[in-house]
């Protein structure tokens, strides 16, 4: 675990990335494969019918066995897609298995913009969101664009807003005893790690 007291939040997200992409191919796909055993059966993912994930990028622990998962199931799975304006909007959009995409202006794969295929945040019913570090209490250390950050700002107007569940989804690596917290994060119901699950 690492210490974050001194450390600034861009000092510690440079610390995380760099922890994360020390891991090798084959520590990686260990590191998904044990992900998926710790929720792909947990009544939490099994009971969800629309379920968001992401694409891997950065050294982040890759989600894509659940998603396949997911589908199989026949649930509806969607990706963060980046509006074209304006700039700082993400909006989740449906993707089905096998569909084409292409890079968005970070580089990260995402389907072609189809606003039909869009759903709001607040009816998915889980989230398993992308981060650099998280703590034992919910707090989550993004990459620093607020994308998800901004989706989820209606949760802290709507107090019993309690959709969708947000799971943080890490290596064991990017656990801090505790996240600075800045007045605009969203806490996490908990964080899944390929080693087991973090909740407040």
């Amino acid at each position: 675990m690492i210490a974050a007291e001194g450390l600034s939040r861009p000092a510690l997200r440079r610390q995380l990335r760099q922890a994360r992409r020390k891991m090798s191919p084959a520590q990686q796909r260990q590191a998904a494969k044990l992900l998926y055993r710790q929720l792909a059966q947990h009544p939490l993912f099994r009971r969800s019918r629309h379920v968001a994930l992401y694409l891997p990028n950065d050294g982040e622990i890759d989600p894509r066995p659940l998603l396949h998962e997911a589908q199989r199931r026949g649930k509806a799975t969607y990706l963060p897609v980046l509006n074209a304006w304006p700039r700082t909007r993400m909006v989740f959009q449906r993707i089905k298995p096998n569909e084409r995409l292409k890079p968005n202006r970070f580089g990260i794969a995402e389907p072609a913009f189809r606003p039909g295929q869009q759903r709001r945040m607040w009816a998915l019913d889980l989230v398993l969101m992308p981060l650099v570090g998280f703590d034992e209490r919910g707090g989550r250390l993004g990459m620093g664009g607020g994308f998800y950050d901004r989706s989820l700002a209606y949760r802290k107007r709507r107090k019993n807003g309690h959709k969708p569940t947000l799971l943080g989804l890490a290596h064991e690596c990017q656990k801090v005893d505790l996240i600075p917290v800045a007045s605009w994060d969203v806490s996490l119901q908990a964080t899944v790690t390929d080693r087991g699950w973090y909740g407040k």
